[in-house]
């Protein structure tokens, strides 16, 4: 990339809703990143996140059944190790960030934030849903960024995303109590036949709106998939205060 995204891109990102920058981040910062995942999978390093707490359909029923202490997330990348902030403050990232947002961007920790893992077997799929559905900011437009470390697609449950869905009114009997898509609604149905799973390679960066669905299938591959995922609020778009959004602090850059 050559330093700033171009005309081209950042009208496509406000029109579909995200925006894919093949090779972003350089081939040695992937391996980096995926060094230190894989050893903090390994040593259980906290904080994590474990399939058995989310409840999800097909996740493990608690911390003893079987696949119980499979990690969905490596929480805190940020405070975790210097790489992750060698990536999510890297000065393209950020300018990246500040034109898609029209104004300087802040880092928030309290979500995303962290490394998620894909675990063949025991890795639950996502519905579809919103980012923006438990963040608490004055407005509902943050920018989160999804590094791919490795190859993802449809087979090991990459992104799916439905375009230009972040511009729509959708009422709330259509979602469920974790505010997914209900499944079994027609008019989602009609939303779900419009989703796309973009191929993606290590390194290829994807900037996406909060406000738009996404989903991801279950891992049939027998490899864990691993993706660094952050999101990033503009300067005049704060947290609301007492909110959980405002409780972990964030990063802020000129």
């Amino acid at each position: 990339m050559a330093g700033e995204l171009s005309s081209t891109q950042i009208e496509q990102f406000h029109r579909d809703g995200y925006l894919i920058v093949p090779g972003m981040a350089p081939a040695a910062l992937c391996e980096a990143i995926r060094a230190v995942a894989r050893d903090h999978l390994r040593d259980a390093v906290a904080p994590l996140e474990y399939e058995a707490e989310v409840g999800y359909a097909g996740a493990p029923a608690s911390f003893e059944a079987p696949g119980g202490r499979t990690v969905r997330r490596l929480r805190g990348a940020w405070q975790r190790h210097p790489v992750f902030q060698q990536w999510a403050g890297d000065p393209r990232v950020v300018g990246a960030v500040r034109q898609l947002l029209g104004e300087a961007p802040c880092l928030t920790l309290a979500h995303h934030n962290c490394v998620m893992t894909k675990h063949p077997d025991f890795g639950t799929a996502t519905g579809w849903h919103r980012d923006i559905r438990y963040w608490a900011f004055a407005r509902s437009e943050l920018v989160s960024l999804w590094l791919a470390l490795g190859p993802e697609h449809a087979g090991n449950g990459g992104l799916r995303f439905i375009p230009a869905s972040h511009r729509l009114q959708i009422a709330p009997e259509r979602l469920d109590a974790l505010d997914f898509l209900r499944p079994e609604l027609p008019e989602n149905q009609a939303l779900f036949e419009q989703g796309v799973a973009p191929p993606l390679q290590a390194g290829d960066a994807v900037f996406f709106h909060s406000g738009l669905f996404h989903a991801a299938g279950r891992n049939d591959s027998a490899e864990v998939k691993l993706s660094a995922v952050f999101a990033y609020r503009g300067a005049s778009n704060p947290p609301r205060a007492g909110s959980r959004s405002a409780a972990a602090g964030e990063v802020c850059f000129d």
